[in-house]
């Protein structure tokens, strides 16, 4: 849902570095998969097609947090 966004704490060596993928449009989502050694977070369009992709070793990965978007500032949004 537009206002989704996930945030990335990664060990840069020496001083951490945070990155954020975050749903840009209407019916767009934020999806998260762990696959061999990697984390993967993707912004995805309603028909599963990704727009923007980030890749991170899974080792390097401190921390994944995710920010979902206030439903009440969704409905706002709408009228």
């Amino acid at each position: 849902m537009k206002g989704d966004r996930v945030e990335i704490v990664i060990d840069a060596g020496g001083s951490p570095r945070t990155y954020e993928i975050s749903a840009t449009r209407a019916g767009r989502r934020v999806e998260i998969a762990t696959r061999r050694g990697l984390v993967e977070v993707s912004e995805v369009t309603r028909g599963g097609t990704p727009v923007r992709t980030a890749r991170f070793m899974s080792s390097r990965v401190l921390a994944l947090v995710e920010h979902p978007a206030d439903e009440r500032d969704q409905r706002a949004d709408d009228a």
